[in-house]
């Protein structure tokens, strides 16, 4: 008899906890965080030279909420070379070439989640000995590179990008576009305030384009070759 009141006790407790526990959901996922320095569309003259070639810039960005780890990514745009660097804090010195043009971005992550956020994606010349600088490359919208696609009802694709330019000074915008590589067929020429056109396309195909930039000195950017597939 002692033995069975035992188990009904013990029965009774192990309902109780079991109802009384909380269900607190997924832990909270990171925020992204909001990016300070160098700023967007800009020259950046505080980095220290380091040689000839090079000069350390100070990357620095606001803590994000539920973050325990910072991934900087910058980018040469000249070379399209990424450089990836792991950070707990909200700034880091990193050597980068002079006269070069860049883009950076900062990845939060979480120890308790395996979602990440992202935070915008800012462009900026670091100085360099030239006096006048080429507008920033093309930043394409869509179609992402490699994405599949579908027509619209006219049978019609829009390209869309950003531009910018250090010294506001873009005069207009060249599309190509073709089904070669790289695409030679010159489809639009635009002013400095139109960042979209829109060309026919046709089913299962692969398509190519590119956008070069040019500013009222005659400097050119280049996009580079972007191809994506309509279904």
């Amino acid at each position: 008899m002692m033995r069975l009141q035992q188990l009904l006790a013990l029965l009774l407790f192990l309902i109780v906890f079991a109802c009384g526990k909380k269900d607190d959901g997924p832990p909270p996922a990171p925020e992204e965080a909001l990016l300070v320095f160098p700023d967007k569309d800009a020259e950046c003259t505080t980095g220290v030279s380091l040689n000839a070639t090079q000069s350390q810039v100070r990357f620095e960005w606001q803590p994000s909420a539920n973050t325990d780890l910072y991934t900087l990514t910058i980018i040469n745009l000249n070379t399209n070379t990424p450089q990836a660097f792991n950070t707990m804090n909200t700034s880091l010195s990193v050597a980068i070439d002079k006269g070069a043009p860049y883009s950076w971005s900062v990845l939060s992550s979480s120890n308790d989640s395996n979602e990440t956020a992202t935070s915008d994606n800012w462009l900026f010349y670091n100085a360099g000995a030239q006096t006048t600088y080429a507008p920033f490359p093309a930043q394409v919208i869509a179609p992402i590179s490699g994405s599949t696609i579908q027509l619209n009802n006219a049978g019609e694709v829009s390209l869309k990008w950003y531009g910018s330019d250090v010294e506001e000074d873009i005069e207009n915008y060249k599309v190509y576009f073709s089904t070669e590589n790289p695409p030679l067929e010159l489809v639009a020429t635009l002013d400095a305030t139109v960042m979209e056109t829109v060309v026919d396309a046709e089913e299962n195909t692969i398509y190519f384009w590119r956008v070069i930039t040019t500013d009222s000195e005659g400097n050119t950017s280049d996009s580079g070759v972007l191809d994506f597939k309509v279904f």
